[in-house]
């Protein structure tokens, strides 16, 4: 028997806070097919970011040259900053058989879900506004400000779930894992994505 495996595009977005970046590490550490895409960003790095791992950190000159040469799959701003995901990062390694892990804002998401054909799209939930609130808070990331920011930002992006083909909620980490798992792994097999060749004897 013979079988072809086509590189897959996972689009993973939701709400800051939802545990997007957590949950696509542990996936990821797990299923050596997955691989994640590097976006540019304009902002500033956190506290133990690395350039060229987490983000590609750019300037807003780079940033706009990058535009102007369409290197980008999609672009957005995003809570005052500005990223981008760079096609370098995805179609080579589709190319290869790879599965590329897009964890990205809202606004990038529906424009790849948009533009591409073949992609898997999952949406993240809070269990709740007050949580999510919660999770901001404790992280200790943004100040004050920038948490009510993302809130209401929060509101917007919830109303665009159904554009997406799976919504999950991270109300238990290792439940929203289990499920993200069977995702993935029911995906492996679509015709899109698998192909395989029965012989005759």
């Amino acid at each position: 028997m013979s079988e072809i495996r086509k590189g897959m595009l996972l689009v993973i977005s939701g709400p800051s806070g939802t545990g997007k970046g957590t949950l696509i590490e542990k996936l990821m550490k797990e299923d050596p097919t997955l691989v994640f895409s590097v976006s540019a960003t304009t902002r500033a790095p956190r506290p133990g970011e690395i350039d060229g791992v987490h983000y590609h950190f750019v300037s807003n000159e780079k940033y706009d040259a990058l535009v102007a040469e369409g290197a980008f799959v999609e672009y957005a701003t995003v809570h005052g900053n500005r990223y981008g995901t760079l096609r370098s990062e995805v179609y080579q390694r589709l190319e290869r058989g790879e599965n590329v892990v897009l964890d990205i804002d809202v606004q990038g998401a529906l424009n790849v879900i948009a533009s591409e054909k073949e992609k898997v799209s999952i949406f993240l939930l809070p269990p709740s506004l007050k949580e999510l609130r919660r999770r901001l808070t404790e992280r200790g990331t943004e100040t004050p400000e920038q948490v009510e920011t993302r809130l209401g930002n929060a509101i917007w992006e919830i109303s665009q779930k159904d554009k997406y083909e799976y919504k999950v909620i991270n109300d238990d980490m290792e439940e929203c894992l289990n499920t993200l798992r069977a995702i993935i792994k029911a995906e492996k097999h679509a015709s899109a994505y698998y192909a395989v060749e029965v012989p005759q004897e």
